[in-house]
């Protein structure tokens, strides 16, 4: 993440982010700013091919936008003209798009599934990590809020009392959990568990520049099928 060195050397780079691991602990994680941009990069792309709203990465959000307010402030101090000033600003701006992108999947997660994503919300244990951050959790209500109000506006008013009611958990359809999902192996597995109550595997096997898995095949009265 070279911009960090624009104006005054190592102003950004030099400054590691600290991400709480845990709300109720005290252990720290110290991420560079490379570290950072990869995690937000993960987050973005996990989030983009997920079918549903996945836990708030408000603390990497938060971290990133501190350092783009940094590498703003190197840019205006720094020399205009130069060659390397324009490859840090390409660099800031496609960090900003990454991040703009990140927010915009989640607000468009919200808006299509907002009665499953507050009743999650409301339903999960304590000591569970919230998938809202406070913004996000503030426009869930907000949209449901408006949401009504336009329903009843528009035709709930015109209807039988017992009829002026909308059950959005209902109404709204769930988030497709079966929906197949891209995957990406970070390190070397020799085989992963694909049902744990069944405890079957199947083995991943090196196709060109990827993975693709093998499916373990069923016996079924001594034959065997897959």
């Amino acid at each position: 993440w070279g911009a960090g060195n624009v104006g005054e050397p190592g102003a950004a780079v030099g400054m590691a982010e600290l991400l709480d691991s845990d709300a109720g602990s005290d252990v720290e994680v110290v991420l560079t700013p490379a570290q950072l941009i990869c995690s937000l990069e993960e987050a973005w792309m996990n989030e983009k091919f997920a079918p549903e709203l996945l836990e708030s990465k408000t603390e990497i959000v938060e971290c990133v936008m501190e350092q783009l307010e940094h590498m703003e402030e190197n840019l205006k101090r720094a020399k205009q003209g130069d060659l390397k000033i324009s490859i840090h600003r390409m660099e800031v701006e496609r960090i900003r798009y990454v991040l703009s992108s990140y927010l915009r999947c989640r607000l468009r997660k919200i808006e299509k599934y907002f009665p499953h994503v507050l009743e999650k919300e409301k339903t999960r244990a304590e000591g569970e990590p919230s998938i809202l951050s406070p913004e996000e959790f503030a426009f869930a209500k907000e949209y449901t809020a408006n949401t009504e109000n336009h329903f009843k506006n528009v035709a709930l008013r015109h209807m039988p009392p017992n009829l002026q009611k909308v059950e959005f958990l209902k109404a709204v359809p769930k988030p497709n959990l079966d929906a197949f999902v891209f995957l990406r192996v970070k390190e070397r597995q020799e085989n992963i568990m694909v049902e744990p109550e069944h405890d079957d595997r199947c083995q991943l096997i090196k196709y060109f520049y990827g993975f693709f898995l093998e499916l373990p095949r069923e016996r079924e009265g001594g034959a065997v099928r897959q």
